[in-house]
């Protein structure tokens, strides 16, 4: 076997800077700010964790529908960074526009529009890794990508925000909207370097017009090509019920502490922390899959949020089942220190989960069709992502206890494990 590369090409140093938006949009607008943002705007009650819910998975809905019709026209020559970069500047503008509503049908609109813009850019990044990198690259660029993220985007943003945060004491929503806009700023800023250095190598050569007179055929085909090859189906039918979870952890982890009553900057400093452990553990996961196989590396992430989910369901029961007073006050106090030690954990599998997913499924398809596969790989991401915002939406609605809606999720992760497990072999 020929030895691997150790630097790393322009193309791919551009690419994995990108990871500084994603990460950036992903710890401001999904997970930190914006969420305990919108539920101070109506008030701290479930009220506000049930909206994100529903938001977020009409967010996923759209997203699924318009990812593999996006994902053929993106196939064709020149077109793929032509929609990346539509798709980067509506989602930042989007994004900074949030600073400038402080009505919540707004928030919400103006979050739901930005989001759908990021899963989309999204899209075409993920697959411009089968354009930048070989199969014998893709696990240590994408863990790398991820790494990257994590140590510049969501914790330099984050930390940017605390010390505003401490600075502006006067008006507290002041520095929240400069983070939107900063937000907005970081996600043009550090788009320009895979703007000028990656490129589209893999293509369709079809004329637009037969690519879109075809594209319901097209579609169809490729369904048909998924579902024969079992490894690949299985796989990415696993990756819809595990990917749910993580998606579910990292979009409503700042809204379900708020609803229990836990403080803003404790969840936040919690976050960042989050944002460090993920930088080396995002690496070691690459490293390990070269020698355990990617796969065995995912289902040992999925055993680590199984566990991360039963701590979250007892912090938040032992909360809403505390009395009054002194008694809630430690009841809160508990649950700050258990805040604390799911953030922790989740920072050492959120990236090597994610990142490995990408990459192995890069490795199993077609390059030449990567917006395609790709685009079928969101409508399980972004259908999957349905699921769990929406369960913890109605299980906290039934119950009244956000906590019940958390401890719900371990069924999303124990399917996916159980279906990677019996999955036909395929490559690794």
């Amino acid at each position: 076997m020929k030895k691997e590369t150790k630097g790393f090409t322009k193309a791919e140093l551009s690419w994995m800077l990108y990871d500084l938006t994603t990460n950036g949009y992903a710890t401001i607008i999904l997970a930190a700010i914006f969420p305990i943002y919108l539920s101070s705007v109506m008030g701290h009650n479930t009220l506000g964790l049930q909206l994100k819910g529903y938001g977020s998975a009409f967010v996923m809905l759209i997203s699924a529908i318009s990812c593999p019709i996006l994902g053929v026209i993106g196939d064709s020559k020149g077109m793929k960074k032509k929609l990346w970069v539509s798709f980067v500047i509506a989602g930042a503008l989007l994004t900074m526009s949030l600073a400038f509503t402080n009505t919540w049908e707004f928030l919400l609109a103006g979050y739901i529009l930005s989001n759908i813009a990021y899963n989309s850019a999204t899209l075409f990044y993920d697959s411009f890794i089968t354009d930048i990198a070989t199969k014998d690259r893709m696990h240590r660029v994408s863990t790398w990508g991820f790494a990257v993220g994590y140590f510049g985007g969501g914790t330099i943003l984050l930390i940017i925000t605390v010390i505003l945060m401490a600075v502006m004491k006067g008006d507290p929503t002041i520095p929240v909207k400069a983070s939107f806009i900063l937000c907005g700023l970081w996600w043009l800023g550090f788009s320009l370097p895979m703007l000028l250095n990656a490129h589209q190598v893999h293509y369709n050569t079809k004329p637009m017009s037969e690519v879109l007179s075809s594209l319901g055929s097209q579609l169809l085909d490729t369904m048909k090509n998924i579902y024969a090859d079992k490894a690949l189906f299985t796989y990415v039918v696993a990756y819809f019920f595990y990917i749910d979870g993580v998606g579910t952890v990292i979009n409503m982890a700042t809204s379900y502490g708020t609803t229990l009553g836990l403080g803003t900057t404790s969840m936040i400093l919690a976050l960042l922390c989050t944002q460090l452990v993920a930088v080396p553990f995002s690496i070691l996961f690459g490293r390990l899959a070269t020698k355990r196989s990617a796969i065995n590396m995912i289902l040992f992430a999925i055993g680590v949020y199984i566990v991360i989910c039963i701590i979250g369901f007892y912090m938040g029961y032992s909360v809403e089942s505390s009395g009054t007073g002194m008694e809630h006050g430690l009841a809160i106090s508990h649950a700050t220190i258990l805040f604390w030690t799911m953030a922790v954990l989740v920072g050492t599998v959120q990236g090597g989960i994610q990142a490995l997913s990408r990459s192995h499924f890069g490795r199993i398809i077609p390059q030449e069709k990567s917006n395609e596969y790709f685009g079928f790989f969101n409508i399980f991401n972004r259908f999957a992502s349905i699921i769990g915002p929406f369960l913890i939406a109605i299980i906290t609605g039934i119950t009244g206890q956000a906590s019940f809606g958390i401890l719900s999720i371990i069924i999303l992760f124990i399917i996916g494990a159980i279906l990677l497990m019996v999955s036909p072999k395929s490559q690794i």
